[in-house]
């Protein structure tokens, strides 16, 4: 059966088209659009008109993409930066006068955990990455939230927490040097250290990473995390500036700009979980298309 989903996210508006076989998924189609309704956020937290309208425009471009491609039944949710603007009451419904048929839901944290642990859990296995004794920690660092969750594949959740900081919201803030300062990511660092006090998730056998931050740094250090990794990532986007960064690996110039706090989340969770991060092959958009 072919499938659909459309992630409104933080920094990306994301579609996924996918034929389901029993409990696997051929990819048929992708599509980005780098829409940053976090970073858009006024001072009273509304996500303003233009970035509104740029939103609604995406999601109606990849709606039709699926529609194209045969799915009638396209599931859209949207994340963290939508549930916390003041108005994203008004994006939703927006989006669903637009674009007929089209049914939004907000996810709450733990829903958008969820989803990312099955999705995580299944590209571990579509990837041929060994099960190893112990649970398996996710973690997902989005644009306005960052997920971690402990538990049983394919679905078991045995731990999960949503934090509401994700890689948008420490640039313009903490970060705003293109490059970045050691003095700009020690002062983010210490904000995502104070986020996370006082968590203690259960023992991880194996901890995996997805999202966009996760999946850029395997151009610059490889699928492996560790601290090491990490720390050297970070003094690559230290010392160069982000054209030049996207230019050398590879990546959209958007994606660069975010990855300092993004690599700063990452190396908080590594030593929360007391673990490498494996970069995951698949997240909440493959959760989505798994579930149910």
């Amino acid at each position: 059966m072919r499938r659909a989903c459309i992630d409104i996210g933080s920094n990306t508006t994301r579609l996924l088209v996918a034929d389901r076989v029993d409990d696997e998924l051929v990819e048929i189609c992708q599509e980005r659009a780098f829409t940053q309704i976090a970073r858009s956020l006024d001072a009273n937290r509304a996500i303003p008109d233009a970035k509104l309208e740029e939103v609604v425009r995406s999601v109606a471009g990849q709606l039709a993409s699926a529609r194209r491609l045969g799915v009638a039944d396209v599931r859209c949710v949207a994340t963290a930066g939508v549930r916390r603007a003041a108005n994203g009451e008004r994006l939703v419904s927006m989006i669903e006068r637009v674009c007929d048929g089209l049914s939004v839901t907000v996810l709450t944290g733990d829903e958008e955990g969820r989803l990312a642990f099955i999705g995580a859990a299944w590209g571990c296995r579509q990837h041929g990455q060994p099960r190893v004794g112990g649970a398996l920690g996710v973690v997902d660092i989005g644009g306005g939230s960052s997920e971690l969750i402990v538990g049983v594949p394919p679905d078991q959740i045995e731990w999960c927490r949503s934090l509401a900081i994700g890689s948008s919201d420490l640039i313009g803030s903490e970060i705003r040097s293109d490059p970045p300062s050691v003095d700009e990511c020690a002062r983010a660092s210490a904000r995502v250290h104070d986020a996370f006090a006082g968590l203690q998730p259960p023992e991880v056998g194996r901890a995996v990473a997805v999202g966009g931050s996760a999946a850029s740094l395997t151009r610059i250090v490889g699928p492996l995390l560790d601290q090491g990794a990490l720390g050297l990532s970070l003094e690559v986007l230290q010392r160069l500036p982000a054209a030049e960064v996207a230019q050398q690996y590879q990546l959209d110039i958007d994606r660069v700009r975010l990855l300092p706090s993004g690599i700063l989340l990452l190396m908080e969770v590594s030593a929360l979980f007391g673990s490498a991060l494996t970069v995951g092959g698949a997240g909440l958009r493959e959760g989505l298309l798994l579930d149910g």
